[in-house]
């Protein structure tokens, strides 16, 4: 399974929805919590180009946030992405 990395805040309900996604698939992620933490943000933004959270990566694929994520499962790509 591939290795899967979420940038998140604490009450962000975009994050809350894509790690319901994960858990509902029993997927292991590391979560990155960057509330109060000014470095972590700084990275996921050098990372993804993005400031906002959650931003997501499988692998070493940047997916991008909570909808891009359920738009791959809706479509039938993120259990393929996930095995890979």
């Amino acid at each position: 399974m591939a290795d899967v990395q979420i940038y998140t805040t604490r009450f962000c309900p975009f994050c809350i929805r894509a790690k319901q996604l994960l858990d509902k698939k029993n997927v292991p992620y590391n979560e990155i919590s960057v509330d109060g933490r000014p470095e972590l943000r700084s990275e996921m933004n050098s990372r993804s180009g993005r400031h906002t959270v959650p931003q997501i990566w499988i692998g070493d694929q940047h997916i991008g946030g909570n909808d891009e994520l359920w738009a791959l499962d809706r479509n039938g790509n993120l259990d393929d992405l996930l095995g890979a």
